[in-house]
């Protein structure tokens, strides 16, 4: 019966992603394309036995979608972030860069992300009040009583739904390129403004990639730890790049109940096939004309204040370097994940001088 449960815990996963796929869409990201990011990821797993998988996450499309003001700005972002972190993988440097920064630096990074992404809630429920605060009601409520984030996803999502639909008879016409089942090459375009996105969503990618990749790997109870860090960021990257330049959403690491399955590999895969046939099949874009985009501020909210922020948090204000990830915290809610990493890398040389940090 192994089989069955390897499914179940696939389905569970594409159950989570296809919430965040929604905001994909919200952000004016085509979902058809993202479809090569899918099956290339499966195939790199499946021939590296690689237990980590990729899917749409919250908190690189809620960076993005703050960072760029138009659909190309977004894509040309992932397109070029996606650049920097192929030469992080590639050269394996992801592992030299943690041990520079130190794990309480990139975990203050990561608590700040956290504070972001309940801003980023916040400010969705504010332009779209019942729906977005209907949306954290619903969520706060039941990740109080299950502790279980697929519930609260679904039924955050599912009830801020149900009310926009039969009560205010929401439907939205999606945008032709969010829902053409064609691919359309996107020029990307080069900036300051785009520069200072890509390094931020680079940073974010490195933190994410360590922490969601290797307790991805702890869930597997193989040790030592199975994930490979450099062939996660590299297949990350390449996924990122190609779907980007054809108007797609970036795919990234995410904390995957696959893991837990049986067999962890063919669950992966098992998940990110599923995920391929409904934006291949065109199912997600009919989905998502009845869904808010404020329906996700709930999952939003719970992913940055109970998961993100807290153990990150905790782990950035402990040892001899609490002071400079206390500050690189507040940067990274403040202004963006880079400048909060930036700022540390700073403030590593300087604030010796003066006795603090290290």
């Amino acid at each position: 019966m192994h089989w069955l449960a390897d499914i179940l815990a696939a389905i569970g996963v594409v159950l989570n992603g296809i919430p965040q796929g929604i905001m994909a869409m919200s952000l004016g990201f085509a979902v058809f394309p993202t479809t090569f990011s899918f099956v290339f990821a499966a195939a790199v797993n499946g021939v590296f036995s690689s237990v980590a998988p990729l899917s749409f996450q919250a908190e690189s499309l809620a960076l993005t979608g703050n960072l760029g003001q138009t659909q190309r700005e977004r894509t040309s972002i992932i397109f070029w972030g996606s650049i920097v972190m192929c030469l992080i993988g590639f050269t394996g440097t992801l592992t030299k860069i943690v041990t520079f920064m130190g794990n309480n630096i990139m975990s203050g990074m990561m608590a700040g992300v956290g504070i972001m992404l309940a801003k980023i809630a916040l400010e969705m429920a504010k332009h779209q009040p019942k729906n977005g605060y209907l949306s954290i009601l619903i969520a706060v409520l039941t990740y109080l009583i299950t502790k279980d984030l697929v519930w609260t996803i679904v039924l955050s999502v599912v009830g801020t739904s149900l009310f926009a639909v039969f009560v205010q008879h929401y439907r939205v016409s999606l945008p032709d390129n969010v829902t053409s089942r064609r691919f359309n090459f996107t020029k990307p375009i080069l900036n300051i403004h785009i520069i200072r996105g890509a390094l931020s969503l680079a940073c974010l990618n490195i933190g994410a990639n360590i922490s969601y990749g290797l307790l991805t790997g702890q869930m597997t109870k193989i040790k030592p730890n199975p994930v490979d860090l450099n062939l996660l960021t590299s297949t990350q990257a390449l996924a990122d790049m190609g779907t980007s330049l054809l108007g797609g959403a970036p795919v990234e690491t995410i904390i995957s109940a696959t893991a837990s399955a049986p067999e962890p590999v063919i669950a992966g895969i098992i998940m990110m096939l599923i995920m391929a046939v409904i934006l291949f099949t065109g199912w997600l874009p009919k989905i998502g004309k009845y869904v808010p985009s404020a329906s996700i501020a709930g999952f939003l909210f719970i992913l940055g204040i109970f998961i993100t922020f807290p153990e990150n948090a905790a782990t950035a204000l402990q040892g001899s370097s609490a002071v400079i990830a206390g500050i690189t915290l507040v940067i990274t809610a403040l202004v963006d994940p880079f400048t909060g990493l930036a700022s540390a890398a700073v403030l590593k040389f300087i604030l010796p001088l003066f006795g603090l940090g290290v």
